[in-house]
C-alpha cells in the first residue's frame, strides 16, 4: 500500500479516536475484548502510518468507532 495512504488513514483513525475520548490503551482493550490481539504500540504505529492495517482490524475500527468506512478511509 502507498505510504501516504497509510498515513492519511492513520490520521483519520487518530482523529476519530481522540474525538471519542479514547486513549490508545483503551482502544487496544476494546480490540482485545473482541478477540483481536492488538497492542497500544501497534495502534500508535497505525496512527503514524508505520504499520499496515489488516482487514479484520479495519472492520473492528469501523465497529468500535461506529463510523462508516468512508470516515475511516478519508
Amino acid at each position: 500500500m502507498n505510504i501516504e495512504v497509510e498515513k492519511r488513514i492513520g490520521r483519520s483513525i487518530r482523529a476519530i479516536r481522540e474525538s471519542q475520548g479514547l486513549t490508545q490503551e483503551r482502544l487496544a482493550t476494546k480490540f482485545q475484548l473482541r478477540g483481536c490481539d492488538i497492542t497500544r504500540s501497534a495502534i500508535a504505529k497505525i496512527e503514524v502510518g508505520q504499520r499496515h492495517i489488516y482487514p479484520d482490524e479495519l472492520i473492528l475500527f469501523k465497529e468500535i468507532f461506529n463510523v462508516s468506512y468512508e470516515e475511516l478511509l478519508k
